[in-house]
């Protein structure tokens, strides 16, 4: 979103601050910790219809990775010691002190911390059934901001640098006879004084910036699989062909074919095919139902790892749908984006992520489901994930209900790039490699249609270059390269990409399609209304206030009647509203931050976007 002033902000009730919401707004920490036996739940400024739901034994329970599923697995979610503050903590020390509900961030109030934290270090117990002895044991991360390093039975066993992606570690050589084994984990997080991608996390909330989510964020979980495994499958739908594309990557060296099986929900057999180890599968899918917002048709999956005698070394359970996403010429000559080879235009909310009792983690797979559930409700059929990544279950959910995605790389702090000056060697090293991950990490997610590279300028180095450089990686998407290209701190336009991207508050934006690329409007509205009751606290601020719902749903028909007249004239693709919900002090959401109030008519809403996308559609 802009980082100009907004164009009007009204003051709402802020009330006394508890001890953990001073925290949560970013107070300095108290110097030291006090020993506590038990975690107590803190004080969350806003609840969600879901925290109270949220405890040691029920913390995002559900398998993290559905489309690389197997049977047997341990989840880790739960609570661990903890240490943290200024300088790290021994990893040695006998009682580390407080008591953390992973995978609830440092800063959330459902990790019972509610405080930043640079140095945080974790620790627990975990029992291996015996059962598993004799297989190669992983501990996987689905996510830590932003270095860790982690050891098993005071052996170190693995690292890794970046906020925003998973990591795996073999601790099948750390264990120790017996059930009973322990892992530690340190951790590292200087918000934007480091030189990591941060997105919206920041030492000092307020605005269009956020409290920040360190340490570990997402699900922790243990697998027993077979020396030779399957690390990846890298799906690509390939409609014209009538198969779906798989890269299987592998671990071990046993493999000698990958047997893939394509059914339908039903559990009707589509195709079964058997390829060489280390070649590319091409998996038939005969007359396919094609997946689209309307209908989000997915295909199961099933791979198996076999040796020289056919004998099974691995299984995965796996989902996609066929579809494709790409540029065709409208009746006029210019670039229109079309998904299964028809123009369908996008009508999409800007999805920051972020929950007032999890922060960048959500408090329950429900709490993931339920607002794309109402991002479908009114009628639209696009997300734009804002600068961060979701966990993989969002994606899933995405995937199963309908819902196309475009995925923003998290940014690099909006102090440097654009025309700010080029940000150091080590952030554009950095930056790279988390890109690279994530492409590599999200290229089987059906519903994500485009990469989006840079924001408003902020970190933006080398447009053309790293543009192309994600075209080469995965050329089956779209890549919008510099979403707001025409506002902030951005460069100059460089024509890189598929998407000329518009940036205007409240706008619409007017940006033209041309014979070399489609033209959205990858921002707009910001319309504000306060719900008292529903609020963070702290002043709320928004691009344009509104003083009832009522008047909220006429400014956006307002709207939609300005954005039909941009569509027929200019042959706009796509448009992203702004927001999904209320973020801490921005109250310009279609929801309250707390999910608990849907601000505008539903029906209404929902009938000015059927509306767009049927002009944008022809």
């Amino acid at each position: 979103m802009q980082s100009r002033p907004p164009r009007r902000v009204t003051a709402g009730h802020l009330g006394v601050l508890s001890m953990a919401a001073a925290l949560a707004l970013g107070a300095a920490p108290a110097a030291a910790a006090h020993p506590v036996e038990h975690r107590s739940p803190a004080e969350a400024p806003l609840t969600t219809p879901w925290t109270d739901q949220v405890g040691p034994d029920n913390a995002l329970p559900e398998y993290p990775r559905p489309q690389l599923k197997r049977e047997r697995w341990q989840n880790l979610n739960g609570e661990w010691e903890y240490a943290g503050g200024v300088s790290p903590p021994d990893r040695n020390q006998q009682d580390l002190g407080e008591r953390i509900l992973v995978p609830y961030p440092v800063e959330s109030a459902l990790s019972g911390i509610q405080r930043h934290d640079d140095h945080m270090l974790y620790r627990r117990d975990f029992r291996v059934p015996p059962h598993w002895r004799g297989d190669e044991l992983l501990l996987h991360f689905g996510a830590v901001d932003q270095e860790a390093t982690v050891w098993v039975n005071g052996e170190r066993v693995g690292s890794h640098r970046g906020g925003y992606t998973s990591f795996t570690v073999d601790v099948t050589d750390a264990l120790r006879p017996g059930s009973r084994q322990r892992v530690t984990v340190a951790v590292t997080d200087t918000n934007e004084r480091g030189q990591y991608p941060v997105g919206k996390q920041t030492d000092n909330p307020g605005g269009i910036f956020y409290t920040g989510s360190s340490g570990i964020w997402q699900t922790v979980w243990l697998e027993p699989v077979s020396r030779t495994h399957l690390a990846e499958l890298n799906i690509t739908p390939r409609l014209e062909a009538e198969t779906f594309q798989l890269e299987p990557e592998i671990r071990g060296s046993r493999a000698a074919s990958v047997e893939t099986v394509v059914s339908r929900p039903d559990g009707g057999v589509v195709s079964r095919t058997t390829t060489e180890a280390g070649s590319t599968v091409r998996a038939p899918v005969p007359n396919p139902r094609t997946w689209s917002p309307d209908d989000p048709y997915l295909y199961d999956l099933t791979v198996r790892l076999l040796d020289a005698d056919s004998r099974e070394l691995d299984r995965v359970a796996s989902y996609a749908g066929m579809r494709s996403i790409g540029l065709i010429e409208d009746s006029q000559g210019r670039q229109r984006i079309a998904l299964n080879g028809k123009i369908l235009f996008q009508q999409g909310m800007l999805d920051q992520g972020f929950w007032p009792d999890g922060l960048h983690t959500p408090p329950a797979d429900e709490a993931m489901r339920h607002d794309i559930a109402q991002a479908k409700r009114m009628g639209f059929n696009m997300l734009r994930k804002h600068i961060k990544v979701a966990p993989k279950r969002w994606y899933y959910w995405a995937d199963r209900m309908g819902m196309l995605v475009w995925q923003d790389m998290p940014s690099l702090t909006a102090q440097t790039g654009g025309t700010n000056g080029v940000p150091s060697e080590e952030a554009r090293t950095k930056f790279e490699a988390e890109t690279t991950a994530v492409v590599d990490q999200l290229d089987s997610v059906t519903s994500l249609v485009t990469w989006v590279p840079f924001n408003e300028g902020w970190g933006e180095f080398d447009t053309a270059r790293v543009t192309e450089r994600i075209q080469r990686q995965d050329p089956s998407r779209l890549v919008n390269a510099a979403s707001g290209v025409n506002c902030c701190n951005s460069l100059p336009d460089t024509g890189a990409g598929d998407i000329y991207d518009n940036h205007t508050y409240v706008g619409p934006g007017t940006p033209e399609a041309t014979t070399e690329r489609a033209a959205v409007d990858g921002e707009y509205g910001g319309l504000g209304l306060v719900e008292q009751g529903h609020l963070w606290p702290g002043r709320p601020e928004a691009y344009e206030m509104t003083d009832t719902r009522a008047e909220l749903t006429e400014r956006y028909g307002q709207l939609s009647d300005d954005l039909i007249g941009a569509i027929e004239r200019n042959g706009l693709s796509a448009a992203v509203y702004t927001q999904v919900s209320d973020v801490e002090n921005e109250v310009n959401g279609l929801m309250t931050y707390d999910r608990r109030v849907t601000k505008p008519d539903v029906a209404s809403i929902r009938a000015d976007n059927e509306a767009i996308i049927e002009a944008g559609s022809p």
